[in-house]
């Protein structure tokens, strides 16, 4: 892991007895690559949040600013240097920017008359973070909004890069795919980029086969959705952070008789989930309501293996029952967890309200009533529900009906802006310009003919043993995935209508092998396929590939990288505009 922090230009092993400032938004992503202990071992000696005012007091010799490229922030880091130079002894001040750097805020810095001060300022590329063993992110919050709003081409010069450093370490990937403009644009720098280092042949075996690009644009209805699955309810509830969720303390606080419940904790649990956790690894994937029959086993084995301490007679078996232990308590701490979220989950999704939302949901995706005013929406305006949830159905019932009739789509605009505020005309020309919210043009409707061609709704789904993806959204087979499955078998030519109908142009591209790298398949191995979401991807996409992946004859696996991981809130959230 040490390795990291040499990489890119500047090495942080020259730079002794330093703290770090960081950009509040990077903690988490870097926490993933570098924990505080591995920083400390290089002589790190403080770490601070970046605030305005004077930095904490700390005796050390160099300060490093870890920041994104934005202007705001480079407002405070000017503050920040300007009062560490009227506090005394000079210290020496280095910036770098992640993952890129930038003029504009250079520029700012020497307008606010702090930029020579800066001994080091460098960039600190930090293309894809590893979020699990077959899941990166490139952790890119405003990446949809760049691409599909503003024109800004930015973070898919980085994915491309991103890619680059990926075939660097692990081979050329022999067969690009992709769907849609933003896909062609990552492709045609790859090649570029390939061809400006023609000079360095890579030498290494390929270990994918197959690269899909694939723009979020091609499917705006998937994350639009309530996800089912239980790592995605609990992101939809509670928002998964860099692995982490923070959860209400009350459900974990340990019942001890007679309290009577007294001194509840406050601080709200934090928890980190990956795979590295076996119940959460078994679980996370699985529809919710296939969730409590799993840890109520579980409950049982664990039960039982405690109980085998009483069998227990020989010196020999004591000291194999205590070896065991630690690994036991373990698994009972994690199924004590995954219960309390269980429980907290089965609250929100038993509740009306939640029944409600979902059934207007699977209506308008299994195509029903998509092109009038929907009286479930109308009520939540009426009831000032949260302003997300309402753009969401809007969106949700826009994309299942090719775009709203213009008399409904001026309905919902006007009630959304009389109960909200006029201030959220920006954001809705925002949704509008994504495409999520628009007028329908011509008076046709696609949804229906991509529906049927792809089979994304199924009325019979086994959310228990699933056969199909669409267990993820209990009916509802989400389009990205879909594509993914038919490329895989039977190819991308049995769909040639409905690649047609979808956005932005399809294409394959070959990248030539050095003789010898060829690889040669042996019978019943899977073919390794990359699928790279450009715009973000949601935890019910991410359970559907794994899904796929874990089919005895699917005969792919799919490792999966983004821009950022998302779900429907967090998505509109980022293409709202801030009242200033």
């Amino acid at each position: 892991m040490a390795a990291h922090l040499s990489y890119g230009r500047v090495n942080l092993n020259v730079l002794r007895e330093a703290a770090i400032v960081w950009d509040e938004y990077l903690t988490g992503p870097f926490g993933l690559i570098a924990q505080y202990s591995l920083l400390k071992e290089h002589e790190v000696e403080k770490m601070f949040t970046l605030k305005g005012s004077r930095l904490p007091a700390a005796d050390v010799k160099n300060i490093i600013f870890f920041v994104r490229p934005r202007l705001e922030l480079m407002d405070i880091i000017a503050e920040n240097v300007l009062s560490e130079d009227r506090r005394g002894p000079a210290r020496d001040f280095h910036i770098l920017f992640v993952p890129r750097r930038s003029l504009l805020c250079e520029q700012r810095l020497k307008d606010l008359g702090v930029l020579g001060s800066f001994i080091h300022r460098e960039e600190y590329s930090l293309d894809l973070i590893p979020f699990d063993g077959d899941l990166l992110s490139m952790e890119s919050e405003g990446a949809f909004k760049e691409c599909y709003l503003e024109s800004d081409q930015t973070s898919l010069y980085h994915a491309a890069k991103g890619l680059m450093t990926l075939q660097a370490l692990y081979g050329t990937i022999p067969q690009i795919f992709g769907k849609g403009e933003c896909a062609r644009q990552v492709a045609n720098m790859m090649i570029r980029m390939k061809r400006e280092f023609t000079g360095s042949q890579n030498s290494v075996f390929p270990v994918f086969d197959n690269l899909l690009l694939l723009d979020r644009n091609v499917d705006l209805l998937t994350p639009l959705a309530t996800q089912l699955t239980y790592e995605g309810l609990i992101d939809e509830i509670y928002g998964i952070q860099n692995s982490y969720v923070k959860l209400p303390p009350e459900k974990f606080a340990p019942k001890k008789q007679g309290d009577g419940g007294k001194d509840l904790p406050t601080e709200a649990k934090k928890l980190q989930l990956n795979s590295a956790e076996e119940l959460y690894a078994e679980i996370r994937d699985k529809n919710f309501n296939a969730v409590g029959s799993v840890l109520s086993k579980k409950a049982k084995v664990i039960s039982a293996a405690f109980e085998e301490r009483h069998n227990a007679k020989t010196v020999g078996e004591i000291k194999q029952f205590v070896s065991q232990l630690p690994h036991m308590q373990a698994a009972r701490g994690s199924l004590a967890n995954h219960t309390s979220i269980a429980e907290l989950i089965k609250d929100v999704t038993t509740s009306e309200d939640f029944f409600d939302k979902l059934t207007v949901e699977q209506e308008f995706m299994s195509g029903i009533d998509t092109d009038k005013v929907n009286g479930y929406i109308e009520d939540c305006i009426a009831q000032k529900h949260s302003l997300i949830k309402v753009l969401r159905l809007v969106c949700l019932q826009s994309v299942c009906n090719s775009g709203l009739k213009q008399k409904v789509l001026d309905y919902y605009k006007r009630e959304i802006l009389q109960t909200y505020g006029y201030e959220h005309i920006l954001t809705l020309h925002n949704l509008e310009k994504a495409g999520l919210l628009k007028p329908q043009m011509g008076g046709r409707n696609n949804y229906p003919t991509i529906r049927k061609t792809l089979r994304l709704w199924m009325d019979d789904v086994n959310e228990q043993n699933p056969t199909d993806i669409s267990y993820v959204y209990s009916g509802y087979a989400p389009l990205s995935v879909r594509l993914a499955q038919l490329l895989s078998r039977p190819g991308w030519r049995s769909i040639e209508e409905v690649l047609r109908i979808l956005p932005g142009p399809h294409f394959e591209e070959r990248q030539p092998l050095p003789t010898g790298l060829q690889k040669k398949r042996q019978p019943g191995e899977n073919r390794v396929t990359l699928i790279f979401f450009l715009g973000g991807v949601t935890f019910a996409e991410v359970a559907a590939l794994r899904f796929l992946s874990q089919l005895e004859d699917g005969g792919t696996e799919y490792v999966i990288a983004t821009t950022k991981l998302m779900n429907g809130a967090t998505w509109i959230e980022s293409l709202m505009e801030k009242p200033v």
